[in-house]
């Protein structure tokens, strides 16, 4: 398969900080706040031991099997048929999850901002833009997000700084008032994004450098995710306190009901530079994995071949997949977190089990 270039530990942690943070900061602190109430900011810190063990194990594999992709060595793991089987579930994994991605795009825009323009412009604009990338390869979407990440650290900063006049500390207490359960069942649904390490199955391949080394690098963008969304919920709770598992965009409102006095009055035009920047990257990546994965599957010698089809088959799907907000806020609450648990979670666990089983049985 013809390379798209390399990438360094650095961009490839900010890339996953990105890809994760994208979509948990405006959709899942409501959520969180439903479940562990005013203890909600609590809750990203057992919800990222799946990201922990993710970063750990990916890495592992990719140290095992180097510059082969989770696709590859699934087939050397579990054999010719075995492993197309597996490669299968992945591949429509990907599919489902960009068209669920680009649906919550287009519906976030039509809520907050165009609410006239048909949802299929928004579709088609987000995954040309997207698909451009592709074909520029893994190299030009790092470079991409460093940019991208310096830009949304500075449009965060002023929103933190003028939201905590309006911010009541009081709301965050009592803690764990009533034990550690509540917040165990508010880190359900963020553990399922902290497990999206999962995907650096299909990025590995293109670092610049030993999979054990860029772990320290994973383990600090983890690190600013937790510290973010705890800074997020917690300003979140001070905000709007038990309202807040009532909107549908936490976060958003929090940035709306901040007010300044001037040109700068209109705060959610920084929140949706937010969602516009990091949803292009995530998308990006999503199509960049699903191409890699169909050209693996099949055999094919040069991903770029399948990036035209694939953008316009996931347009298909991005307009096919929800038809309301509702459908999707109960997928994103209920379904997504299991699916997650055995998909990003338990599965490339197994596919080390097997694997260490098999070196051990060989040995002997």
């Amino acid at each position: 398969m013809q390379s798209s270039g390399k990438i360094s530990g650095y961009q490839l942690s900010l890339l996953f900080f990105t890809f994760i943070v994208s979509t948990l900061i405006l959709s899942v602190p409501g959520i969180m706040v439903a479940f562990a109430k005013q203890n909600a900011w609590l809750s990203i810190l057992p919800a990222s031991l799946t990201g922990i063990v993710n970063i750990y194990v990916l890495t592992a594999l990719s140290r095992r099997y180097p510059g082969q992709s989770i696709m590859q060595y699934t087939a050397v793991i579990c054999g010719k048929w075995g492993g197309k089987l597996v490669g299968v579930f992945f591949t429509y994994y990907l599919f489902f999850f960009i068209s669920s991605t680009v649906n919550e795009h287009a519906r976030f825009l039509n809520n907050v901002l165009l609410m006239n323009t048909p949802s299929l412009v928004l579709i088609i604009t987000l995954l040309l833009l997207c698909g451009l990338a592709v074909l520029a390869g893994v190299e030009t979407i790092g470079r991409c997000n460093e940019i991208i990440v310096l830009i949304v650290v500075m449009l965060l900063l002023p929103i933190f700084i003028f939201s905590i006049r309006d911010a009541d500390p009081a709301r965050l207490f009592p803690v764990l008032a009533e034990g550690l359960v509540p917040v165990i069942k508010g880190s359900v649904v963020p553990s399922a994004w902290m497990s999206q390490f999962f995907f650096l199955g299909w990025f590995l391949p293109h670092l610049n450098e030993k999979p054990q080394q860029v772990r320290k690098k994973l383990l600090t963008a983890l690190c600013g995710i937790v510290l973010l969304i705890m800074a997020i919920d917690a300003l979140t709770i001070m905000v709007f306190g038990p309202i807040t598992p009532r909107m549908n965009f936490a976060f958003l409102n929090v940035i709306k009901y901040t007010d300044i006095i001037g040109p700068l009055e209109r705060l959610e035009a920084i929140a949706i530079m937010i969602w516009i920047l990091g949803i292009f990257i995530k998308v990006a990546m999503l199509l960049y994995m699903l191409c890699i994965s169909a050209t693996q599957l099949f055999g094919a010698n040069n991903y770029r071949k399948t990036v035209v089809p694939i953008t316009v088959l996931s347009a298909v799907g991005s307009v096919w997949i929800f038809k309301n907000a509702a459908g999707f806020q109960i997928w994103i609450t209920f379904t997504y977190p299991i699916l997650a648990l055995f998909m990003q979670s338990l599965l490339p666990c197994l596919l080390l089990a097997i694997d260490t089983i098999k070196a051990k049985l060989v040995s002997h």
